[in-house]
């Protein structure tokens, strides 16, 4: 037999409930589909275009305009799972421009970089048994000799988002999967009996698995609260509870230690803003190297062949979304060669360790600050009239050296912790691919 497009047996330490023991089939033939290799001699190699039908036609529904659907924008699409049904409109209100899809359809988004994502779902509980979406999803139906579990758990194997990945056409961000990519694809199918084995063995398996990774990411969650206290407790507070505090005339901060000052971000830090310059794509793209990093809003987002700073300073972001969500910090320290483009504001403290900065503009509560709804955005105006403590330059440095202390073993855990949930995730997509390629043999499944 050949070797499993993914073994789910090396390099992975589950616990005895997750983990499953491995057994082939009694006997396998080959597929004649070169990347799919052997399959279990019983099983039978065919087109998907045989076994559904794609895009199905919505003239076959039968409600009355007032009565509701359900609706779903792309942001409602889980990756490898799951729709928001949150949202119901009259099917008066549903325009020409939507995909349609029934209850027991498999959706599976078509665009990059949602596709490689792993954006797809099998479709039920839908309003009065029917959905309108965005037109980027793909609407695969089965023609009744393919079990639309196992049909859902093909479309988000690993196999068919790589093979897919190779069939998109298009430019940057509007590649896509055509039709023909799902109708064309060779792949052994089982007997329906053995389809619906399969699919009920995933779904017991990765139910395992999801809720060990919801565990784990609920303790990343906590580590990094706790994470976050203690560094906003060492800037706004200092490292000696018995202290005398007093107020500091800022609400978001409270009383700080009695001897800090209170000064605008303005008189503590240049502002190097006119320094900074943008770089489109296509201009970095055309580059024949990409040695030196170049930053935005969020840290790192590409390399590029030159850089224009040669010194350590503060960033943090002007504009974006993660102004409000915080999904990653606001600020950091870049050092070294390297570019900034106009999405980041640079900033050169007067005094005081560079990371004590950066620790405290992490901490700040921007809201107020911030303006725009569509596109939230921090000004330099409002950026530089935000008041912060400031402790001695002796007493920021003794604040960076007792949060490196701390935050290490804090650091240590939840870097193991974001590797075992990759690996939890792997063992899961193993898990999926080598079942329904027959790689392994879950037919006694109870």
């Amino acid at each position: 037999m050949t070797e499993p497009f993914f073994d789910t047996r090396r390099g992975y330490t589950m616990t005895a409930d997750v983990r499953t023991t491995q057994r082939a089939y009694p006997a396998y033939k080959d597929s004649g589909v070169e990347w799919l290799g052997e399959i279990p001699a019983h099983w039978q190699v065919t087109r998907l275009r045989y076994l559904l039908n794609t895009n199905p036609s919505k003239n076959k529904i039968r409600l009355a305009d007032d009565e509701l659907v359900s609706f779903v924008p792309m942001e409602a699409v889980g990756e490898y799972g799951g729709l928001n049904l949150e949202i119901e409109k009259p099917l008066s209100e549903i325009g020409s421009g939507y995909t349609y899809f029934a209850d027991k359809d498999v959706v599976v988004a078509k665009i990059t970089p949602c596709f490689e994502n792993g954006k797809g779902a099998l479709a039920f509980g839908l309003t009065n048994g029917i959905a309108f979406g965005t037109t980027e999803l793909h609407v695969l139906r089965s023609s009744g000799d393919l079990d639309q579990k196992f049909l859902f758990y093909l479309t988000i194997s690993h196999f068919f988002r790589k093979l897919g990945e190779a069939e998109m056409y298009g430019a940057g961000g509007q590649k896509r999967i055509p039709d023909s990519f799902v109708k064309e694809m060779r792949l052994g199918i089982p007997p329906l009996p053995e389809q619906d084995a399969i699919a009920r063995f995933l779904d017991h398996k990765t139910a395992q698995i999801d809720a060990l990774i919801a565990k784990k990411e609920a303790l990343l969650a906590r580590l990094a609260d706790k994470r976050t206290a203690l560094i906003s407790q060492a800037v706004t507070k200092g490292l000696d509870p018995t202290v005398p505090l007093r107020d500091s005339g800022i609400e978001w901060l409270g009383e700080i230690p009695a001897h800090w000052e209170v000064v605008s971000l303005r008189y503590a830090c240049e502002f190097l803003n006119r320094r900074r310059i943008p770089l489109s794509a296509e201009e970095r793209g055309k580059m024949s190297e990409h040695t030196y990093p170049y930053y935005g809003a969020s840290g790192v987002i590409d390399y590029v062949e030159d850089y224009i700073f040669d010194e350590p300073t503060v960033l943090i972001a002007e504009d974006g979304a993660n102004l409000l969500s915080r999904s990653t910090p606001l600020a950091f320290i870049a050092d070294g060669k390297y570019w900034v483009n106009n999405h980041a504001h640079i900033l050169k403290p007067l005094k005081g360790p560079f990371e004590y900065w950066a620790h405290l503009l992490c901490t700040v509560e921007y809201a107020p600050w911030i303006t725009g709804a569509a596109q939230p955005k921090l000004t330099k105006e409002n950026l530089g009239g935000i008041k912060l403590p400031l402790p001695s330059s002796q007493e920021q440095t003794e604040i960076c050296a007792y949060i490196a202390s701390e935050l290490t073993p804090i650091d240590s855990t939840i870097k193991h912790v974001q590797q075992v949930i990759v690996r939890l995730k792997d063992y899961r997509a193993a898990l999926i691919t080598n079942a329904v390629t027959g790689k392994i043999d879950v037919r006694d499944f109870a």
